[in-house]
Parts: structure tokens; sequence; C-alpha cells
């Protein structure tokens, strides 16, 4: 009985010295940054799918035709048990260009988001950039921050998400996430299969990876070999 109580003891007195270095931290104002994995949507959490009519490969334009990446829901969830918070970057111009509404942008990442929840899994924010300078609604049509390969929408989540932008991950599809993640000062891995073509367009768009991968699922593994060293 006295051993419980003494272990009982020291680890209530850990968890009051955590929590009273929390406090002092916030009270200076250097509450400690948090890392995290930055994930774009379509191509990486979703599937992206085959525009018939445009004859080429495309992200989903309503929630009937969202398919949810077998990978994401383990993968989100070995994210965060990493450490790490897990947050959407993407662009959706879908709205601006007229191919969805924002009820249906709404409800196609409501179903991402459900569809997470059933596995055990979760996002801890999303940022999405409906801008695109050849909107067809006028209000879209800007000139903006925000827009990948630009860092606006991740500067903007290291401010309200107190993240460390250093030790913090961006994992995309396209060569405009590696860019978007390095002019914020991420680490960038790419989920791409390496062939030619792509390197020599690496090379011209000077947007080399840090790290390239097969697929979501490789990425928390990754993770945690880099953090073995």
């Amino acid at each position: 009985m006295l051993y419980w109580y003494t272990i009982i003891s020291q680890y209530l007195g850990l968890a009051f010295i955590r929590s009273l270095r929390r406090l002092q931290y916030c009270l200076k104002g250097k509450l400690p940054l948090c890392r995290a994995v930055f994930l774009d949507r379509d191509g990486v959490l979703n599937e992206l799918v085959y525009d018939k009519e445009g004859g080429r490969v495309a992200s989903p334009v309503s929630a009937k035709q969202l398919v949810v990446s077998t990978y994401a829901p383990d993968a989100v969830e070995k994210i965060r048990n990493l450490g790490f918070k897990s947050i959407v970057i993407s662009n959706q111009p879908g709205v601006a260009k007229k191919q969805f509404t924002l009820r249906e942008l709404s409800r196609m990442n409501e179903k991402i988001r459900s569809e997470l929840r059933d596995e055990g899994a979760s996002i801890d924010a999303e940022y999405y950039c409906l801008h695109h300078p050849n909107a067809l609604i006028k209000r879209y049509r800007v000139n903006c921050d925000c827009r990948k390969p630009k860092p606006g929408l991740l500067l903007k989540a290291a401010k309200e998400c107190q993240l460390d932008l250093k030790n913090s991950y961006f994992v995309g599809d396209s060569l405009i996430d590696v860019k978007a993640g390095k002019a914020a000062g991420c680490k960038t891995i790419l989920i791409a299969t390496m062939t030619d073509l792509l390197n020599r367009v690496i090379s011209t768009e000077k947007a080399e990876p840090d790290y390239l991968v097969r697929n979501l699922s490789e990425v928390p593994n990754l993770l945690s070999d880099l953090a073995k060293g």
C-alpha cells in the first residue's frame, strides 16, 4: 500500500511540476511550440478521380464522388500518436470555378472527418484557399497569399496553432506542396513514384522534396525512423 502511495504521489508531483512550468511559459508568452504534419487533401487524404470529360485525373467535385484513402485513418492516428498535430492545407478552387458550392465543399470535408472518426482518427485543424486567379465568381478572383505554392495558409496555421514550422513536415502529392512547405520553412514529403520525367521537373522547378514516399501509409514510419536518428 505504501509502495503505491509513493508511486502515485511521485506521479502527481511530476504532473504538478509540468502544469506549473506550462503556466510559467504562458505567463511569459513562451508557450512551447507544437510540431505538425501538414497534409494536402486531394491525393493524400482522399483519392483522385478520373474526369472523363477532361480526360484527366482530377479532384472530386462532390461528397458522393469523394473516396477517403484506405491509408488515411491509420496514418493520421499514428502521426498524432508520434506527437504531431495533423493539419489539412489545401487549395480548393472548385467553388471559384463553379464546379461545386460551398455547401458541397463542406459535405466533402465532413465526409473525411466522419470516416476518420469512425476509425478512431481525427484532424486537428483545416485550412483551405478558395481563390483562383481565373475565378468565375468575382470575389474569389484574388491574387492571394494563401494559394499554394505561397505559404500563407501554413503561416496562418502556425500562428493560430502555435506551431514550430522548422520541425514540422508538409505531406503532399504535387510540387506546389513541396514549394509551399519549403517557403514556410518546413521539411517536405512528396507522395510519388520517382521517374525520369519527375526528376527533370523537380530539377527545373527547383522543388526537391526532403523525402519521397509511395503513399501516406509510409509517412508515420518515416517520421518514427527520423526521430530515432
